[in-house]
C-alpha cells in the first residue's frame, strides 16, 4: 500500500483539521525569496493547500504539483478565485520541467516522501540561479511527561500499537541533519528556525485529524477502532480537550548565482 495515497481518501476531513503554519514562517519565506509578483514558484505536494495561500497573494505564479487526484481536483476548486494558480496531478519524481525556471521551490510537511537525493538534486536543477528552496515540516507531540492526559494516551498506544522507539519531541538539536543536506547538494546561505504553536481540539476532532495520519489509516481495522475508543475515553476522562504541541522546522537556501566549475 503507497501511503501517500491514503491523504487522497478525505481532503475535506484533512484541510478542516490538519493545522496551518506560523505566519511568521511565511513572512520569512517570502523576504528570504524577494517573492513578487513577476517571479514563480512550485509548491511539492500541496494536499489541501494548507501552505499556498500566502504565496498566491504575492501575486507570483504558484504551480502545484499533486499525486493524489482528489487532492488536486479539491485545491484546484479551492483556489479558482487566484488566476496565478495551477496543479498539475502527478508525483514530483515524474514531473518534468526546463531547468532553471523557478524563482522558489517550498514543500510544507511533503518533501521526506520523495528520495532526498533525487529531491534535492531536481529542485535545484530547476531553481533559477539565485533561486530559494524552502522546506518545512510540522511535528506534532502528545506525550510531555508532565501531561497527565498524554501519558494515558501512551497507555492505549502501548497496548494497541507498541512503538519501535521511545518518542520524543522535536527541536534544535534535530535541525543539522537538513541544513548539511542542503550543503551538500550545493544550496548556500543555509537556514534554520524553529517555531511553535499549540492547539487544543475535543475528543472527536482529535480522532478525526488522527484519521489525517497515513500510518493511522494504514493499521488493521479492530486495532483502529480499540485504540480510537480508548484514546477517546482518556480525553473525555481528562477533561474533554487534548493540548497538541506543535514544533514547525524551516529550511532556507539558495542556488548559487554563479555555479563554480
Amino acid at each position: 500500500m503507497d501511503l501517500r495515497l491514503t491523504f487522497n481518501e478525505d481532503p475535506q476531513n484533512y484541510d478542516q483539521l490538519r493545522p496551518s503554519y506560523v505566519t511568521e514562517l511565511f513572512d520569512d519565506i517570502i523576504h528570504y525569496s524577494e517573492l513578487t509578483n513577476s517571479k514563480s514558484a512550485l509548491e511539492i505536494g500541496i494536499g489541501t493547500g494548507k501552505a499556498t495561500l500566502p504565496f498566491l497573494k504575492t501575486g507570483c505564479k504558484v504551480t502545484a504539483v499533486e499525486l493524489g487526484k482528489d487532492l488536486a481536483e479539491y485545491v484546484k476548486q479551492k483556489f479558482s478565485e487566484f488566476r496565478n494558480f495551477e496543479v498539475i496531478n502527478l508525483d514530483f519524481e515524474q514531473y518534468t520541467a526546463e531547468g532553471n525556471q523557478y524563482d522558489l521551490i517550498y514543500s510544507a510537511t511533503a518533501f521526506h516522501w520523495i528520495p532526498q537525493e533525487l529531491g534535492l538534486t531536481k529542485a535545484y536543477s530547476l531553481l533559477t540561479p539565485g533561486g530559494t528552496i524552502a522546506l518545512f515540516w510540522n511535528h506534532p507531540f502528545v506525550g510531555r511527561g508532565d501531561d497527565a492526559l498524554h501519558q494515558e494516551i501512551r497507555k492505549a498506544y502501548a497496548k494497541y500499537r507498541p512503538p519501535e522507539k521511545t518518542l520524543t519531541e522535536f527541536d534544535e538539536s534535530s535541525l543539522k541533519p537538513y541544513t548539511d543536506a542542503l550543503s551538500t547538494y550545493g544550496f548556500k546561505d543555509v537556514r534554520a528556525k524553529i517555531y511553535r504553536q499549540t492547539r487544543q481540539l475535543n475528543a472527536q476532532e482529535y480522532i478525526s485529524l488522527l484519521n489525517t495520519y497515513s500510518d493511522h489509516r494504514a493499521l488493521e481495522e479492530k486495532v483502529k477502532a480499540g485504540l480510537e475508543y480508548e484514546i477517546a475515553q482518556s480525553i473525555d476522562k481528562f477533561g474533554g480537550l487534548i493540548t497538541i504541541y506543535d514544533t514547525i522546522d524551516l529550511y532556507l537556501a539558495k542556488k548559487p548565482l554563479t555555479i563554480m566549475r
